[in-house]
C-alpha cells in the first residue's frame, strides 16, 4: 500500500512541475518588458514624489527633507491655483466640444455616401499633424495684425477692429482651446465611429420599419449602446487635455499675464527655469493626483453604465 502511494506521488510530481514551469515561462519572458517599464515609468514617479518632500534646488544647493512644507506652500500659492483653474477649464471645455463635434462627425461618417473613404482619410489630417505645427499655424491665423481670421471677420462686419487673439488675456485661452479642438476632434470622431459600427444594424432597421425617426433611433438605440465607448473616449481625451504643454508653450508660453498658464507649463518653469526640484515636483505630484481623481470619476461613471446596460 505504501509503495502504491509512493508511485502515485512520483507519477504526479513531474506533471505538477511541468505545469508550474509552463506557468512561469510567460512571466519570465515578460520580465524584461516589466523592468524596462519600471525604469522609465515607475521609478520617475516614485522619485518625483520623494523629491516633493524635499527642498532640493540646484541654485541654493539645498537637499533636505522638509515633509509636507512644499504642499503647504502650494495651497497658498496663487500662481498654482491660477494654473490649476486654467487647466481644469481647458480640459472641461475642450473635451466637451471635441466629444460633441466628434460624435456629429462619427454619425455622418457612419452613413453610406460617395467618397466616404476619402472623407475619413482627410478627417485624420489635423490629428496627424504635429502639435508644434498646429500651434504655429494658429499663431499665423489668429495674428493680431495680419491674421486671416481678423481679415475675414472684418470684411464680414462681425468686428470693427483687429482682435489680438492670443496676445490678450481675455481671448488667449479661447484661442488655445480652438486650436486643440481643431486638432483633436478627429481622434474623438475615430473612436466614436468605431463604437457606432458595433451597434447591430438589425436594431436600427427594425426601428425604421416601426416608423422611428432618426432622432428617436439615435437617442434610444445608438446613444445607450455607444455610452461605454463615449465614456472611454472622453476619459482618454480628458487625461490627454489635462497635461497639455506643447500647444500652450509654443503659442503663448503661458502668457499674457499668466492667462494661459497650465500646470504642465508651470511645473516646467519651476523645475527648469528656477531649478527648484523640490517645489516643482510638488506641483507635478499635485497635477498627478488631480489627473488620478479625474480618471476615478470617469471610471465610476463607466462601471455604472456597463452595469446598467448589462
Amino acid at each position: 500500500m505504501a509503495m502504491t502511494m509512493t508511485v502515485a506521488v512520483s507519477e504526479q510530481t513531474p506533471g505538477k512541475s511541468r505545469a508550474l514551469s509552463s506557468a512561469l515561462w510567460p512571466w519570465l519572458l515578460l520580465l524584461p518588458a516589466f523592468l524596462s517599464l519600471a525604469s522609465v515609468s515607475f521609478y520617475p514617479i516614485v522619485n518625483g514624489i520623494y523629491l516633493s518632500f524635499t527642498n532640493r534646488s540646484l541654485i541654493t544647493q539645498d537637499n533636505d527633507f522638509v515633509g509636507i512644507a512644499n504642499y503647504v506652500q502650494l495651497l497658498a500659492d496663487p500662481p498654482f491655483w491660477n494654473a490649476w483653474w486654467h487647466t481644469i477649464w481647458f480640459t472641461l471645455i475642450s473635451t466637451l466640444l471635441e466629444t460633441f463635434i466628434g460624435l456629429a462627425m462619427a454619425l455622418i461618417l457612419c452613413e453610406t455616401f460617395a467618397g466616404r473613404g476619402m472623407v475619413r482619410a482627410a478627417m485624420l489630417v489635423p490629428w496627424a499633424m504635429p502639435t508644434v505645427v498646429t500651434s504655429k499655424m494658429f499663431g499665423w491665423l489668429f495674428d493680431g495684425q495680419h491674421g486671416i481670421i481678423n481679415f475675414i471677420l472684418l470684411h464680414a462686419g462681425l468686428i470693427d477692429q483687429n482682435v489680438n487673439w492670443y496676445g490678450s488675456p481675455d481671448t488667449a485661452l479661447t484661442t488655445i482651446i480652438l486650436a486643440d479642438v481643431w486638432k483633436t476632434t478627429p481622434f474623438m470622431a475615430l473612436l466614436l465611429l468605431t463604437g457606432l459600427q458595433t451597434v447591430p444594424k438589425s436594431l436600427i432597421e427594425a426601428a425604421r420599419m416601426d416608423g422611428a425617426r432618426a432622432w428617436t433611433i439615435f437617442w434610444h438605440i445608438r446613444l445607450p449602446l455607444l455610452m461605454p465607448t463615449l465614456l472611454i473616449a472622453g476619459l482618454f481625451r480628458a487625461l490627454d487635455a489635462f497635461r497639455v504643454f506643447d500647444l500652450v508653450y509654443v503659442l503663448t508660453g503661458g502668457g499674457p499675464a499668466d492667462s494661459t498658464e497650465t500646470l504642465s507649463t508651470l511645473s516646467y518653469k519651476v523645475l527648469f527655469s528656477t531649478l527648484q526640484f523640490g517645489y516643482g515636483s510638488a506641483v507635478s505630484t499635485a497635477m498627478f493626483i488631480t489627473e488620478g481623481l479625474i480618471a476615478v470619476g470617469f471610471c465610476v461613471f463607466l462601471v455604472r453604465q456597463i452595469r446598467r446596460t448589462t
